[in-house]
């Protein structure tokens, strides 16, 4: 079994895939201490930018990200907040 998914290998992933002009991995779980699903897995926060969601849906962007991380998702991860935009996008 694969190690569980962290905020270094979830970056990584995104960065190769998404090849995004900015990108930060926030690992949130501290903030959900107590929380029934925080015994599941961690919590992220993804902020990225790329020209990649230029045209796209808030969830055609989304799926993109998940696209990216593949099966790793799965591994350790109970949320997954995502802010995807373009590069001109505020």
């Amino acid at each position: 079994m694969s190690a569980p998914l962290d905020a270094a290998a979830i970056e990584s992933r995104l960065r190769a895939a998404l090849q995004p002009s900015a990108i930060e991995v926030e690992d949130d779980s501290h903030l959900h201490a107590g929380h029934a699903g925080a015994r599941e897995g961690r919590h992220y926060t993804v902020r990225l930018r790329s020209e990649r969601f230029a045209g796209l849906a808030r969830v055609a962007r989304h799926r993109l990200v998940y696209d990216a991380l593949g099966p790793l998702a799965a591994q350790g991860v109970h949320a997954l907040a995502i802010v995807a935009k373009t590069p001109d996008e505020t």
